[in-house]
């Protein structure tokens, strides 16, 4: 028997699809193993990142003088490398702010890959301060933090300092912006959560109980022992 739908409104499935149906098509892409043109993306970028951790073993062993920095030069290629990273956060920022502002329908998908872009370019610009102060296992100096040192105190004038406390707080507020766009799928992301598992491991088996993150019950797989998270209301497999 076919869904009656209002002529007044549009259909949010297109194609006489049914929840089920989409369940599947959205889950696809997970179930299936990695192809070769992934396997290749995956290991071009894995050599990038070796050669990153390589380059920056380099410079914390030899001085930070490989970056190109003097008693003259006080912007070399890690600060540079800092403001690029921010720039890319910015942009993930202003992309989301922009579509939540004018309140387009469409912007959900948009806006979640440009928050996870801010969170991950805000990450990746936390880094570099750390690698400039040439010794990044000191790098908790760097916080207002109580200490034995009696008047010794960081200087609050010092732009390392202003980047920790900068980017503290724009990793929170993006992560904060981040999760509450993502409440109203927690469901949905559950459902996928648990056929994944279940393609992979024994049937789960649920447990009562109360999350803050979960907003709802948990159900625990009972081999892989991982946790996904389920409304009660919510179906088990599909979104029917």
């Amino acid at each position: 028997m076919s869904e009656v739908c209002s002529p007044l409104r549009i259909p949010l499935i297109a194609g006489q699809k049914k929840p089920a149906a989409v369940t599947e098509d959205v889950c696809r892409p997970m179930l299936r193993p990695p192809s070769s043109l992934w396997w290749t993306g995956f290991s071009v970028a894995f050599s990038l990142l070796l050669l990153g951790v390589a380059a920056v073993s380099y410079q914390i062993a030899t001085g930070v003088g490989t970056w190109g920095l003097n008693t003259t030069v006080g912007w070399a290629f890690d600060i540079t490398n800092f403001v690029f990273w921010i720039g890319i956060g910015h942009a993930g920022t202003l992309i989301s702010a922009i579509l939540f502002l004018f309140r387009q329908k469409w912007r959900t998908s948009v806006n979640r890959s440009a928050e996870a872009m801010t969170l991950f370019a805000v990450m990746c610009a936390g880094i570099f301060p750390v690698i400039h102060t040439g010794r990044p296992w000191l790098a908790y100096w760097l916080f207002p933090y109580p200490n034995t040192r009696g008047p010794l105190w960081i200087n609050f004038r010092s732009p390392l300092a202003w980047d920790c406390f900068a980017i503290s707080t724009y990793f929170l507020i993006s992560a904060t912006f981040w999760y509450v766009g993502l409440i109203p799928t927690w469901p949905q992301s559950a459902i996928v959560s648990l056929r994944v598992c279940d393609s992979v491991c024994s049937p789960p088996s649920a447990s009562a109980g109360t999350d803050l993150i979960a907003f709802g019950s948990t159900t625990r797989c009972s081999t892989c022992c991982s946790q996904v998270w389920l409304r009660r209301s919510s179906s088990r497999y599909t979104l029917s």
